[in-house]
């Protein structure tokens, strides 16, 4: 070992004995506070909060529909909804699927029209920046969207949604002309 490891194990040694005298002078102190805390009478504690009561809930399961039988096959309330709703309105089965109707309608924007009155065709953008042009009667969007009218600043179009009672409804969706 050299000269300074000795010097310092040394040192640490006497300030270790040093600090363990001083605390042992004081210890009577130490013993007659800690008596005199514990002879304190302790404080009273608050009271408890008062619990909510819930009235008591009753699952029912028995009574509901079964989840894994198709809506419809039966006399249950929720078949005579379906079919009370049925205004008619369904996609067209078998119908070959236009271009744009393999995207959703809001990432299509209107970038302008070409001609005029009757014979007016509106121009789409796609997500890819592909521009087709669309008329009257065209489907565009993921919703069966058919085209009612062009207009120099929208398309107007209807869309076919389920309804979820077994049957659909229509919406009426215009596609603003694109300010950009």
């Amino acid at each position: 070992m050299n000269l300074t490891t000795k010097l310092y194990r040394t040192t640490l040694l006497c300030t270790a004995i040093t600090l363990t005298a001083g605390c042992a002078q004081s210890r009577a102190e130490l013993d007659a506070y800690i008596a005199e805390v514990k002879q304190r009478p302790g404080q009273p504690l608050p009271p408890l909060p008062v619990m909510k009561t819930f009235p008591p809930f009753e699952y029912a399961a028995h009574e509901l529909r079964d989840p894994f039988s198709p809506i419809g096959d039966g006399d249950d309330e929720e078949s005579q909804i379906a079919a009370a709703s049925g205004t008619g309105i369904a996609p067209i089965p078998g119908r070959r699927k236009e271009e744009l109707e393999s995207v959703p309608l809001d990432s299509l924007d209107m970038v302008g029209t070409i001609g005029a009155g009757e014979t007016i065709v509106g121009l789409i953008k796609d997500p890819l920046g592909v521009i087709h042009q669309v008329k009257p009667g065209n489907y565009m969007g993921q919703n069966h969207g058919r085209i009612l009218q062009i207009f120099e600043d929208r398309i107007e179009l209807t869309e076919i949604f389920p309804n979820g009672l077994g049957g659909y409804e229509e919406r009426r969706s215009p596609i603003a002309l694109d300010d950009k």
